[in-house]
């Protein structure tokens, strides 16, 4: 489908040969990101790093995890080179580190670093949409740097996001008149509002596995009417969790126009396996009703998203710590 852009949200080193390669081949995918907690599933438990975790074991913790994760993202790179070199995507994205998420300065500073080391274009650096965040995604997007900035659950954080992007736009375009511009894309995340909320409006009697849609699709709205030409919004968080819905529910809902859409490999599994139609996003007559039945059900929308992005960091630092501890013990 035209301007609808599929990336795997899985990265892996015997996977970039194998699998991985497949996807691009067939048309499948035109992406693929990355976080500490995809790294934490790979480094800890696939033997594909042994050797490198072996020649890195009298480096610091922090050492041979950024020389893993970038090999991995550089190979990710590579591999999707042909995609973004025919302006079919082909990016691939790379987390700061969590911990930094409060620092702007830091974050920007190692967001520059990690995206020189890589040297590849097509790389973007993901960025948490925290106050500090902004600052440094319009910084990255002022220098060239393709930017993912990711952890995004309410509007407000879309409406700030699209600003950083705006900004930093600006300034490089001032800078580099005529360049290509840098690209953007606003990570919202979808499934996790489902998965905490689903109880509570089931016992309202509002249907369930609609509000991570609906709020999707109310931030997919603002980024398009910000005509921001670089910058798009790609929902994140779309598996699955049990039997309950089709694997690719999340995916198949959300197949609006110029969108990029993030999913585990049983999703997009099941997405390839059958035809999909382009959806027209819910009216705002339809989503103002729905969220006000939310409200009278007792659903406080700042309390929800605040909720999610502080969960959403937690679990992402304790991941990369995990990493930490994991790659010296097993160098």
């Amino acid at each position: 489908m035209k301007n609808i852009s599929i990336w795997c949200d899985f990265v892996e080193r015997e996977f970039l040969s194998t699998g991985f390669a497949a996807l691009i081949k067939n048309g499948t995918i035109n992406g693929a990101t990355s976080n500490p907690a995809i790294f934490k599933n790979a480094f800890c438990s696939s033997k594909a790093y042994d050797a490198d975790k072996a020649r890195l074991s009298s480096c610091e913790p922090l050492e041979i995890y950024e020389s893993l994760a970038t090999l991995d993202i550089k190979l990710a790179a590579e591999a999707l080179l042909p995609k973004f070199a025919n302006g079919e995507d082909g990016f691939v994205s790379l987390e700061v580190n969590p911990e930094l998420c409060d620092d702007a300065k830091a974050t920007f500073k190692e967001g520059k670093r990690l995206h020189a080391t890589i040297k590849m274009p097509n790389v973007m650096i993901k960025v948490p949409a925290t106050k500090a965040g902004y600052k440094a995604m319009s910084k990255l997007m002022a220098c060239g740097i393709s930017v993912n900035a990711t952890l995004v659950f309410s509007t407000k954080q879309t409406q700030k996001c699209l600003e950083a992007f705006a900004k930093g736009t600006r300034k490089f375009a001032e800078r580099f008149g005529g360049c290509m511009l840098p690209k953007g894309v606003i990570s919202v995340f979808v499934s996790r509002f489902d998965r905490a909320l689903n109880a509570r409006l089931a016992a309202a009697n509002i249907e369930q596995n609609k509000f991570g849609i609906y709020n999707a699709t109310k931030c997919y709205k603002l980024v398009e009417e910000s005509a921001l030409p670089n910058v798009r919004v790609l929902f994140a968080s779309t598996g699955v969790k049990g039997d309950e819905l089709k694997k690719d529910y999340y995916i198949d809902e959300l197949l609006f126009k110029r969108i990029v859409n993030t999913a585990p490999l049983d999703a997009i599994e099941a997405f390839a396996a059958t035809k999909h139609k382009e959806k027209t996003p819910a009216s705002e007559e339809v989503l103002n009703k729905f969220f006000v039945s939310c409200v009278n059900a007792g659903v406080d929308y700042e309390t929800v998203c605040e909720t999610l992005l502080k969960e959403g960091l937690e679990a992402f630092k304790q991941a990369f710590g995990e990493i930490l501890q994991n790659v010296k013990k097993s160098a």
